[in-house]
């Protein structure tokens, strides 16, 4: 049967899902089609001639290249296409973005027939994904005297591929949706359970929200035809938990404009708004897009006569209304004021001049961020080769510089990485700059549509400039199905291709691994002074500063080794006090949520770097702390160390590279055994004191100082999401943080899930202690839930077996995974036993496993919002609490939260994760900066 043949069949599935046919990026198909279209009596030449021109893909997909030889071909009078004149050709060809279709527009632009070389040329002006292949030929060309190529070059040198472009309009009209009321996470716009249809952008688009939601958002468009749709959070931020590309694909897929006629279901410019603004790194991906966020402060606190805020009787500030924004509501964005207004446009509702940066202007304009990343790049090559200076045509970068004041330690990162910037000048926060990137990590339910955007953007090979990049297969490790066996091994392929070290091995040489790509990442970052943008929002490292980001900000960072982004402010944390013998650190970190509120009010991480100077703790221990700033809202974290403990760090993640190139994983480019020696270097410079560990200045400006306690951490603490607060802003965040004696010893547990890239080698020995211990005082151990345990990597489970500690878990153990017959279903029902599952995400990504609807988790996990890791029955909320691993545990065993009395008894003589804030001077220094 004829892979056209088998498209039809797929069409007709699709159908009864009311979808249409899936774009086509198989260059065979599509070659198929091409012989159907020559035919001019064949009976699917019609809808074949809608396939080629309305279905493509474009990019570098093999359905690209085959779409852009046949368009060469009509240009050229090889073949006649009563459809498809050479103009409508030369359309067709703007509208590929780069790869083949740049590479034929060269071979006509260079070729001997002028006046279709114009034409080509024309085109050429147009584009701006072109990459070395592309510019050398053009250079050879107008060394040669060629003066096509001379025209096309002064052409990008004045870049009027932008300079071209419409204007914005001056007044947007909009008209409100509101999604939901309190924080809204991605999953709302893009649950994780769906993860796996992402790269199927129509299929995807039918998860945002709700049909109900969907209904209602079509139907405001009819009603409002000339207007945008602006979602809204309302008495919330939107975006929290992650950048999900995939949520800003669909909120402009019901919401945006389309990118292009003839590439489908690509659609651009979404607007979104919250009462508290966008969380910062889905704020990134809205921009990656062209997009508008809008930062609405309709809720205000309010004030008694002495200006200070009026609490209600839960210690909250009362919030009263400021204006309105119901569904439904019109109102008017005017990008000159930069403004939003009323309908009628006569009444200032908010300022909005953070979302009209120069740069975001460009990027609006452009249709996307990426279209400017290449657009500059391309301008100064074609400058340097015609020997002029390109003229100002975009706005430079901001360079914020402060005579006399220090740099913070993320802006001595961003200082020393930034790119195209004035020479010798000091930047400090609020400059906004291009920087090079270090370290990227692609994870596998984002991965699919890294590809398609590398492919979107002509990218082949992994940008020079990066050390290190990697594709996981932790997001799918729980469940081996049909989807993973579908999309998992052509992910690794195609970016194993592309230059990356991959978890599955596209040869079956290796094991596969299915570590979580945080803690990968955590190794493979071998200098303080890096900067790693990884396609998840947990990509916090405790080395160099880490930002989690959208599909295509990873995409552009594997392909131009570039991001460009404002360099933040930041918030200096810092410790007084001892912790107390019993406490874990996981305490700590909530304990510094509880204590930053409680200092400053207000959540004063948000949207800012958090300096946490937490020195004394590897890199594996300090990363529970960073890894958890992505939940505080923080755009990112730096962990201040000392000398001694940094290269404690170095020395760990070289051991865990050598032990990937042990296990065959070495990329053929060497890339593992050069960030070996790269640490190897970073040691050196540290040990001689040339450059010692990462501080910030003395004298370094920073928004806000907390100052963390830990002589009042007296008892574990639970991170609660706070389900039934009659507030609904309040539910589903992290910033309710209770003692385990609130509740009583009442509270019951359903399921335990001790996992995520919360938990290093430390936690796992702390369950197989634990479980002895227990058995000592009480003869045996029963679980009166089930308890579930996820080893983040397999290094750890390796280490474990060689110490003992494995063996302990198997012995209580009623299920362990097993990778030679891995499962090929989620689990429904879950019995009061221990299972060992698997390294990787498990639970705490919820697109795989979860437990039983309504149920209440208690986890070392991350995640505690709507529907993640649980979700709602008919008659109860389901609950995620967060808690340490010996509190997970235990209330496991019990079937309830424990009291403190039996939580100390159950840790006796553990030896829990600990830390002792650094000492003003350590003795372990090697230089005056620790």
């Amino acid at each position: 049967m004829s892979l056209y043949a088998d498209y039809l069949k797929e069409i007709d599935t699709r159908k009864t899902q009311g979808l249409s046919p899936k774009p086509i990026d198989d260059g065979a198909l599509l070659a198929e089609i091409v012989e159907q279209i020559k035919d001019l009596k064949n009976e699917h030449r019609e809808d074949s001639l809608k396939f080629f021109i309305y279905n493509t893909l474009p990019g570098t997909t093999s359905a690209a290249g085959v779409k852009a030889k046949f368009l060469k071909e009509i240009i050229l009078g090889e073949i006649t296409v009563a459809e498809i004149t050479p103009a409508f050709a030369f359309e067709l060809l703007s509208h590929m973005k780069g790869g083949p279709s740049v590479e034929v527009l060269i071979d006509v632009a260079l070729g001997s027939d002028e006046a279709n070389a114009k034409s080509a040329a024309e085109v050429l002006k147009t584009q701006v994904f072109l990459y070395d292949a592309d510019t050398d030929r053009l250079k050879i060309a107008y060394e040669d005297g060629n003066a096509i190529a001379k025209d096309i070059l002064e052409s990008y040198a004045n870049a009027e591929f932008f300079t071209k472009l419409p204007e914005m309009d001056e007044e947007i009209q909009v008209v409100t949706y509101i999604a939901a009321e309190g924080d809204i996470s991605t999953d709302l716009l893009s649950p994780g359970n769906q993860a796996h249809s992402r790269a199927d952008r129509e299929l995807h688009g039918k998860c945002l929200i709700s049909e109900k939601a969907q209904e209602e958002i079509q139907a405001l468009k009819l009603q409002h035809p000339k207007k945008r749709v602006m979602l809204i959070a309302e008495k919330g931020t939107m975006g929290v938990g992650s950048s999900r590309m995939s949520g800003v694909n669909n909120v402009a897929l019901w919401t945006g404009k389309q990118a292009s006629p003839y590439v489908p279901f690509v659609n651009y410019a979404p607007i979104v708004a919250g009462t508290n603004g966008i969380s910062p790194i889905f704020l990134t991906t809205v921009g990656v897009t062209g997009g508008i966020g809008v930062d609405l402060k309709n809720w205000v606190k309010k004030l008694d006569d002495e200006g200070k805020p009026i609490l209600n009787n839960d210690g909250n500030p009362v919030l009263e209304q400021k204006y309105s924004v119901e569904t439904g509501t019109v109102l008017t964005i005017n990008t000159k004021k930069q403004k939003l207004y009323n309908e009628a446009g006569d009444e200032e509702l908010v300022d909005m001049s953070s979302s009209f940066t120069p740069q975001k202007q460009e990027f609006m304009k452009a249709g996307g961020s990426y279209a400017i990343v290449f657009g500059k790049k391309l301008q100064t090559l074609a400058a340097e080769t015609l020997g002029v200076e390109a003229p100002l045509v975009f706005a430079p970068s901001k360079e914020i510089s402060h005579e006399g004041q220090g740099l913070t330690a993320v802006e001595k990162i961003f200082n020393k990485n930034a790119v195209g910037v004035t020479p010798g000048k000091t930047l400090h926060a609020g400059s906004d700059v291009r920087v090079k990137v270090n370290i990227v990590g692609s994870q596998d339910t984002t991965g699919l549509m890294t590809m398609q955007e590398l492919e979107a953007m002509a990218a082949t090979v992994v940008s020079p400039i990066v050390d290190g990049a990697y594709q996981s297969g932790c997001h799918t490790a729980s469940v081996w199905d049909l989807k993973a066996q579908a999309n998992t091994p052509r992910l690794m392929k195609f970016m194993n291709d592309f230059g990356l070290v991959t978890g599955r091995d596209p040869k079956g040489a290796y094991h596969a691994m299915t570590d979580v790509i945080h803690k990968v990442l955590n190794d493979l970052t071998v200098s303080d002074w890096d900067i790693i943008i990884g396609g998840d929002s947990h990509t916090r490292m405790s080395k160099g500063v880490a930002f989690g980001a959208d599909s295509g900000t990873v995409a552009l960072a594997l392909a131009t080794g570039e991001a460009s982004m404002p360099i933040p402010e930041s918030v200096k944390v810092t410790f007084k006090g001892k912790m107390a013998d019993h406490m874990d650190f996981r305490d700590v970190v909530h304990a510094t949520q509880a204590q930053m509120l409680e200092q400053h009010g207000d959540n004063v991480f948000q949207g800012r770097v958090i300096e946490v100077h937490i020195g004394t703790l590897l890199a594996d221990q300090a990363f529970t702390f960073t890894d958890w700033t992505a939940e505080m809202k923080a755009k990112a974290s730096v962990c201040i160390s000392n000398d001694e403990t940094l290269i404690g760090s170095l020395e760990l993640a070289k051991s865990r590279i050598q032990i990937m190139i042990d296990k065959g994983m070495e990329h053929d480019n060497g890339m593992l055994a050069g960030l070996i020696a790269k640490a190897d270097q970073r040691i050196a410079e540290i040990r001689s004191g040339e450059k010692p560990a990462l501080t910030p200045d003395d004298n370094a400006k920073y928004f806000a100082e907390v100052v963390v306690d830990l002589d009042k951490i007296v008892e574990p603490m639970i991170a609660d999401p706070d389900v039934n607060n009659i507030d609904v802003s309040k539910r589903y965040t992290h910033d309710t943080i209770r003692p385990i004696s609130f509740y009583d010893a009442e509270k019951k547990v359903d399921l335990g899930f001790v996992g995520s890239c919360m938990v290093h080698k430390g936690d796992i020995k702390i369950v197989a202690q634990m479980l002895k211990n227990l058995e000592k005082t009480r003869g045996k151990v029963e679980f009166n839930a089930p308890l579930v345990v996820a080893a983040p990597t397999y290094n750890i489970i390796d280490e474990l077996k060689e110490e003992g500690d494995w063996e302990t878990l198997e012995k209580y153990s009623g299920f362990e995974f097993d990778d030679e017959a891995p499962k090929t279903a989620a689990r429904t029902e879950y019995e009061n036993i221990l299972y060992l599952e698997r390294p990787g995400c498990n639970l705490c990504m919820g697109n795989q496993e979860k437990a039983a609807k309504g149920d209440t988790v208690l986890a070392t996990s991350t995640r505690l919002f709507q529907g993640r890791v649980v979700a709602d029955s008919e008659t109860k909320k389901g609950e995620s609490l967060l808690a340490s691993t010996p509190v997970v545990v235990l209330s496991a065993i019990l079937g309830r939260t424990p009291t403190v009395e039996e939580y100390k008894e159950a840790v006796e003589g553990i030896d829990l994760t600990k830390f002792a804030p650094p000492l003003q001077a350590p003795a372990t220094s090697r230089s005056m900066h620790f």
